[in-house]
C-alpha cells in the first residue's frame, strides 16, 4: 500500500519509541524517512505515569505493558512532519488520550469504564465487554438475554454466568449492541489502514495545493472530531455536518470537551430523513477535498452515498472512513465504541495476563488513537492528490499499536515487571489527567 507519491521524503528529529513509531507509520504510507537523534528519549514507564493514562487504569492504578503514550506521540509527530508545522504546539499525543477524562473529571473504575457505560463481565466460559452507550441499548437487553424482567447491571451480571461468550457476542451484534470477547491478544502483524484507489488529481495540479483543503466532517463523538480538529489546526477549512434528528452524541457530555474539538468549525445541520437534506449533503460532498465519516457503511449507502463510487467519480477526493471493526461484511455492521474496541483489540487481556485483574485501559482509548492515525492518513492522501478511500477501524488501530510495539516473544509479564521496577526506582507516581490550555506543555 502506498498513499504518498513516489520518493516522498520526510526527515524526523527525535529518539526512542515515539519517533521510531512515527517513522514506521510514514513508511507504511509510502514515505522515505530519515531520523536525526536529539537525545530526548523518555522511558515508556515514565511516560505512562506522567501522561495521566495510568491514573485512569485501575484503582490502585496499574501500568499496561503497551507503550500507548509513545504510539500517540508518534502519530502526532508523524502528522506534524507531514503538515510541515507544529500542529497544536505545546501538546503531546499522549495528552490527547486523556483530555476527555480531564474535562469530565473522570476517575479510574476497574472493570467498568471511567465513563460508566462499558463493563467487563464474566460469562459461563470467559469474559466479554458490553457497552451500553445509548439509552436505546437498554431496550435491546430483553431480546438479547431472552428475559422480560427489568434489567440492571447486577441482574445482567448474574444472567451472563449462565451463557457462553460466543452466543452472547453473536446475538448481541445482531441486535446492534457493542459487545465483544475480551480474551484474545493479537500475536501477528495488524495493518492500521486499508486503501481503495479512485481518481487522483494529475501531478500538475498537486503542486498547487494551498495547505487549506476543504473538509466535510460527518463524524461524531471523539475519533472523527479529533481527526478534523487536527486538520483544522494544520490549516484546513472544516465543515461539521450534523443530523437535525440525531446530533453529535458528544453534545450530551462535557461542553468543555465538545468545544475543545469543534470550536472554529463551520456547523451545518441537515434533516437527512428528507430528500432536500440529502441533496444538500451531496452538494457539500461535491465541494470537498476530504470527506470524513465514522458510521457503518450501510448508513450512508441507504442515502445513495457510496464512498467507493465517489472517489472514482470525483478526481482528487480523499474519503476517510472510521468504523468499529472495518467496512467489510459482517464486521461492517458491528457496533463499537472506544472502550469496548480497545478490549476487543486485546488491551484488557494483556493487563489481566500481567496483573490477574480485569481492568479497562484509560478512557475510550481507541477513539483518540484512531483519530490521530486517521488525521495522518487523510492528510497524506490529500497531499498525494486524493482519489483514495482510506479505511481505519478502532479495533485494528489498537491492535496495530499492540503488535507494532510488542516485546520479544510477546512476554508482556517480563516487560511489566521491568517497567514497574523503573517506576519504583525513580519513585514515580501516576499523574492525574490534565486539561489542555493554549501554550501549556504536557511533558512529564
Amino acid at each position: 500500500m502506498t498513499v504518498l507519491p513516489n520518493n516522498f521524503r520526510i526527515d524526523l528529529r527525535g529518539d526512542g519509541p515515539a519517533m521510531r513509531y512515527a517513522g514506521k507509520l510514514l513508511e507504511d504510507l509510502g514515505a522515505l524517512t530519515s531520523l536525526t537523534p536529539t537525545g530526548a528519549d523518555q522511558h515508556p514507564a515514565r511516560h505512562w505515569a506522567g501522561s495521566g493514562l495510568m491514573a485512569l487504569t485501575g484503582s490502585p492504578p496499574v501500568i499496561c505493558p503497551v507503550p500507548l503514550p509513545h504510539c500517540a506521540d508518534g502519530a502526532l509527530n508523524a502528522f506534524r512532519a507531514l503538515a510541515g508545522k507544529t500542529v497544536l504546539a505545546g501538546v503531546t499525543g499522549s495528552q490527547l488520550l486523556v483530555e476527555r477524562a480531564a474535562s469530565g473529571d473522570y476517575q479510574a473504575a476497574a472493570s467498568r469504564s471511567s465513563g460508566e457505560h462499558c463493563r467487563l463481565l464474566a460469562t459461563q466460559d470467559g469474559m466479554i465487554a458490553l457497552n451500553l452507550a445509548r439509552d436505546e441499548d437498554w431496550d435491546s437487553l430483553p431480546a438479547w438475554l431472552s428475559e422480560e424482567q427489568v434489567l440492571t447491571w447486577d441482574s445482567i451480571r448474574a444472567l451472563l454466568l449462565t451463557r457462553s461468550s460466543a452466543e452472547l457476542v453473536e446475538r448481541g451484534r445482531l441486535l446492534g449492541l457493542a459487545v465483544c470477547d475480551a480474551l484474545s491478544i493479537p500475536d501477528g502483524p495488524c495493518p492500521w489502514i486499508r486503501l481503495t484507489r479512485g481518481t487522483a488529481l494529475p501531478s500538475s495540479r498537486r503542486a498547487s495545493l494551498s495547505g487549506q483543503p476543504r473538509v466535510i466532517d460527518l463524524s461524531s463523538l471523539w475519533a472523527g472530531p479529533l481527526c478534523s480538529h487536527l486538520w483544522q489546526a494544520a490549516g484546513a477549512e472544516v465543515v461539521k455536518v450534523e443530523s437535525a434528528r440525531r446530533p453529535d452524541g458528544s453534545r450530551r457530555g462535557s461542553a468543555e470537551f465538545f468545544d475543545l474539538l469543534n470550536h472554529g468549525k463551520q456547523n451545518v445541520v441537515l434533516d437527512l430523513h428528507e430528500q432536500s437534506g440529502r441533496r444538500e449533503l451531496c452538494e457539500l460532498i461535491q465541494q470537498a477535498d476530504i470527506v470524513l465519516e465514522a458510521s457503518r457503511p450501510r448508513a450512508l449507502q441507504q442515502m445513495g452515498i457510496i464512498a467507493e463510487d465517489l472517489v472514482r467519480e470525483n478526481a482528487g477526493l480523499s474519503w476517510v472512513s472510521i468504523t468499529g471493526y472495518g467496512r467489510r461484511e459482517p464486521q461492517g455492521n458491528w457496533i463499537a465504541y472506544g472502550d469496548d474496541a480497545a478490549i476487543a483489540a486485546g488491551l484488557s487481556a494483556i493487563i489481566h495476563e500481567v496483573t490477574d485483574r480485569w481492568l479497562i485501559c484509560g478512557d475510550a482509548i481507541a477513539d483518540p488513537l484512531t483519530g490521530l492515525h486517521a488525521a495522518l492518513a487523510g492528510w497524506a492522501s490529500w497531499l498525494a492528490g486524493g482519489g483514495q478511500l482510506l479505511e481505519l477501524s478502532l479495533v485494528q488501530t489498537v491492535r496495530h499499536c499492540i503488535t507494532r510495539t510488542a516485546p520479544v516473544d510477546n512476554d508482556y509479564r517480563a516487560r511489566h515487571q521491568r517497567w514497574n521496577r523503573y517506576l519504583q526506582a525513580h519513585r514515580l507516581e501516576p499523574r492525574a489527567p490534565r486539561r489542555r490550555f493554549e501554550g501549556e506543555t504536557s511533558a512529564p
